[in-house]
């Protein structure tokens, strides 16, 4: 018998596990998909822990957070993260990088813990339970009957810096594992899945998939066809410019695949009024309150900034609000051969899942990708403006070839969702990445006085 045998699903662990949230305390803070770096830590709790198979436990974990007010000016009761532990006497040397401990006492005493989705073992085992439908305490292993995933997938850890953690297998399926765990259904699941009942080619559907129903209901993660010698649209810009290749065939192609998305989402998903400008408007300068607050570099450009949503408020109501991406920019299309895809529906992870789920005009998204065109050209000195302005116009061409609309007609509508987008990234860039938060706030400076 293993010295872990003695651990069984189970919903909530059986007695305190102070010694094992304890180790965890200290390693989550230091995780890229970590959202509380600038919140300290008060308190951490098990949630949910299950035995996927021995030597490796499900875990849900709560993160309580101190006093540092949230986008939207509240103060946030915690996270739930989801973390699938390694548990062994004497784990392998090569999961170096993925140790988090040694549990000093307890359940766990004498155990090393570590990060089961660097240990290809664990990680194949993970793939034969979507392989089968199945339930282990509260989780949920569910898949497409129609589709038949072979065994013995080799699986590889993708080092992309994301806000989850995905795992690619055989390079047929990539599996997203969701780490921040929100109640519902996760737009990662919902929309995909909507949209291949549409026919819509443009984004993989799921083939499995895995739920929780406790401490709640909620997508834990999506397995779906992975796009092998596909080329995300970020590595593609930078080529680009790396090379002096000119972009804007291929931004005026992505301008029309977008549009494509836009009208399957718009037939997959009610459609709502034309946008409520000004109660949009409200919750934009009520963000970019608060981000002032958090990042003090943005407090000088608030009067500027908020007249975009001061426009807004006043401007055309412009195309109906819809279910859109969410969270657009050249990192979350895929080129493969001539045509784009589109993936990662998940939205911005910092807000709320039921928001993301909720109604938006399509033009958020457009302003996502127009400000990673920017983003694109501000990675080679000099800077490139020039380079992102004819892209921002082939990629508006091409949206409006397809949708019958034109974004640069949108110029307020346009404006305000930009600033709104810059303003989240000033956030989010001081939070996770400050060496790059030079990017957003040369757009907020732009945006703030010149207003284009």
């Amino acid at each position: 018998m293993t010295k872990t045998a003695f651990l069984r699903p189970r919903s909530a662990p059986a007695e305190p596990m102070e010694p094992l949230t304890g180790l965890l305390r200290e390693w989550l803070p230091l995780q890229r998909w970590f959202a509380g770096k600038d919140r300290p830590v008060t308190d951490l709790g098990v949630l949910s822990m299950t035995e996927l198979f021995p030597g490796c436990l499900h875990v849900l974990v709560h993160a309580a957070h101190g006093g540092v007010p949230a986008p939207g000016g509240t103060t946030p009761a915690g996270d739930c993260y989801q973390l699938l532990l390694g548990v062994r006497e004497h784990p392998s040397p090569r999961l170096g990088k993925a140790l988090i401990g040694r549990v000093p006492d307890g359940r766990l005493a004498g155990l090393t813990v570590y990060d089961a989705l660097h240990d290809p073992r664990a990680a194949q085992l993970l793939l034969e339970r979507l392989r089968r439908p199945g339930t282990a305490g509260p989780l949920r292993f569910e898949c497409d009957a129609s589709q038949q995933v072979p065994a013995g997938l080799v699986p590889r850890l993708m080092t992309a810096e994301q806000s989850n953690s995905s795992l690619v297998y055989g390079d047929e399926y990539i599996l997203k594992l969701f780490r921040r765990i929100q109640p519902g259904v996760n737009p990662d699941l919902e929309v995909p899945g909507a949209l291949a009942r549409q026919g819509c080619h443009r984004v993989p559907a799921p083939v499995a998939w895995l739920r929780t129903t406790h401490p709640f209901k909620a997508t834990l993660g999506v397995l779906q066809p992975y796009l092998r010698n596909a080329s995300d649209g970020w590595t593609l810009a930078l080529d680009a410019l790396a090379s002096g290749d000119d972009f804007t065939a291929q931004a005026h192609a992505l301008g029309r695949a977008t549009a494509d998305v836009h009208l399957a989402l718009a037939s997959a998903f009610p459609i709502g009024a034309p946008g409520e400008n000004g109660r949009t408007a409200a919750a934009m300068t009520e963000r970019l309150t608060a981000a002032a607050h958090a990042v003090p570099a943005l407090q000088p450009f608030v009067p500027g900034l908020r007249t975009a949503f001061a426009a807004l408020a006043t401007c055309d109501a412009g195309p109906p609000a819809q279910r859109v991406h969410g969270d657009l920019h050249l990192g979350q299309v895929l080129r493969a051969g001539r045509e784009w895809f589109v993936i990662d529906f998940e939205g911005e992870p910092s807000r709320p899942l039921s928001e993301r789920r909720s109604a938006h005009s399509p033009v958020r998204d457009i302003a996502g990708m127009l400000r990673s065109f920017d983003y694109a050209a501000r990675q080679r000195r000099p800077w490139r403006p020039e380079w992102a302005r004819r892209c921002r116009e082939a990629y508006c061409a091409g949206y409006a070839a397809r949708a019958g609309w034109d974004p640069r007609k949108k110029h307020g509508l346009l404006r305000a969702y930009e600033t709104d987008r810059a303003v989240y990234e000033v956030l989010y860039e001081a939070r996770h990445r400050p060496d790059w938060l030079p990017v957003p706030m040369a757009a907020i400076e732009r945006l703030a006085v010149r207003g284009d």
